[in-house]
């Protein structure tokens, strides 16, 4: 940041108090936000509505919010200015580090250079004010910070399981990764479920076994709040899977019924409606595990068929389920998976024999291309028919399961996942421990 030198200065405005030291850092603030403090202090800025177009012409005197979920902008300048004309850019999606803007200045300079060099900027949570000098130095920018994420207050819920016998009872995930007490449960008790996100900040449980297949629903308020069942719509089937997709949506896919393999999948609207079947694609198979990726993507993987296998399969953000692809890493069933950081995932732990001695914790990264890793050595105590979820907007966490393959071995623990993708060492458990549930977040 250029421009501000000398002791602290106050600045004060539209509801917002900000104090910056004399190298132009702010050392403390409240309001609005650091963006509209410049605004406001320049003068006042006329804000456009959002643009999401690969290309804008920018003009003096206006703010711009740069959505660059879906491509790069590039951003021409006028042609003239006068000393004092200002124009303000800002990250609206957070996505700049992924999509940046390039800034045209038009035969104009940008900072002492002339209009043949690149001018890029490529991080998420941007603000950029510039402000037009003379014809020597051109464009300067007065501000140039990557404004804090605001925390988030995005939580987790595990619900449903076997114990000795089917359960109905939930446990929240906080923000910050404490798993709460037992929440008395509601809705039809059954174990082999599946949950996902929908609507941005709401969750559902859906199909698993109730004394055989079952296609019930259960809706998740973004309180945290458990509804009672939703008539089943699509197969009824358990061993599912679910993710969610398209940035408020989800989808369960793929399960069984006795005998028989399914890859059909149901999708979930934004408003948590379950559709009719969906003619499935790629390999039917049960006990597999599905997440989100790239920021409104989704990828089911491993399972068995009867056998084992490692293959996965892609969700695009339309919903649109692709074949095969080979896999990756140690074929198992009983896994979990979850989204971590802001557009990547991770498959952990299963049963990759289905014996005693063949419970493990190894792990699986996934990029934001959908990409799978090769296995990652694992941590915390081996387990399978575990659950996962993400929570606090970037990390993850696995809990309960069993530690040995067809035995009354449940247990309560979790490993929480950083916004890196590195798994913690073991939790000691809360809540009622079983396994074969589900886990989805909320908020």
């Amino acid at each position: 940041m250029s421009g501000i030198v000398g002791s602290n200065l106050n600045i004060k405005g539209s509801g917002l108090v900000a104090t910056l030291g004399t190298d132009g850092q702010v050392l403390t603030s409240s309001g609005a936000g650091v963006a509209a403090a410049f605004a406001d202090i320049a003068g006042g800025l006329t804000w456009q509505s959002v643009v999401t177009g690969s290309t804008l012409t920018a003009v003096a005197g206006n703010g711009y919010w740069i959505d660059t979920t879906s491509n790069a902008c590039t951003i021409t300048l006028p042609a003239s200015a006068s000393n004092g004309d200002e124009i303000m850019f800002v990250d609206y999606a957070r996505n700049w580090g992924t999509n940046g803007i390039v800034i045209d200045s038009n035969g104009l300079n940008y900072q002492g250079d002339d209009d043949t060099f690149d001018v890029e900027y490529e991080t998420d949570g941007q603000a950029l004010h510039i402000v037009y000098s003379d014809a020597t130095k051109g464009w300067i920018p007065t501000l140039d910070k990557t404004v804090a994420d605001a925390p988030s207050t995005t939580q987790g819920l595990f619900g449903f399981g076997l114990t000795a016998t089917v359960q109905n009872i939930t446990n929240i995930v906080s923000a910050v990764g404490v798993v709460s007490t037992d929440v008395a449960g509601v809705g039809s008790a059954r174990s082999s479920l599946a949950a996902c996100e929908y609507g941005g900040d709401k969750g559902i449980f859906g199909f698993g076994d109730v004394s055989g297949a079952s296609n019930l629903s259960n809706k998740v308020s973004n309180a945290g709040v458990v509804a009672t069942d939703t008539s089943g719509v699509g197969t009824a089937r358990y061993a599912v899977a679910a993710c969610s997709y398209g940035g408020d949506k989800g989808i369960f896919g793929w399960g069984r019924t006795p005998g028989t393999n399914y890859s059909t999948t149901n999708l979930v609207s934004s408003a948590g409606a379950v559709a009719t079947d969906t003619t499935g694609v790629g390999t039917g198979r049960h006990y597999l595990a599905g997440t989100e990726y790239g920021g409104d993507k989704g990828i089911f993987g491993y399972g068995t068929t009867g056998s084992l296998v490692s293959i996965t399969n892609l969700v695009s953000n339309s919903g649109v389920v692709a074949t095969d692809t080979s896999g990756v890493g140690t074929a198992r069933k009983y896994l979990a998976a979850c989204r971590y950081g802001t557009d990547t995932a991770i498959f952990g732990y299963g049963d990759s024999a289905a014996g005693s001695g063949s419970i493990v914790s190894m792990t699986n990264l996934v990029n934001s291309s959908g990409v799978v890793a090769t296995d990652v050595t694992g941590v915390g105590t081996a387990r399978s028919e575990l659950a996962a979820c993400e929570y606090g907007g970037d990390k993850g966490i696995f809990a309960y399961g069993r530690t040995v393959a067809n035995t009354a071995s449940q247990v309560s623990m979790s490993n929480l996942v950083s916004n890196t993708g590195v798994v913690g060492t073991d939790v000691t458990g809360v809540g009622t421990a079983r396994y074969n549930l589900a886990a989805c977040s909320f908020g």
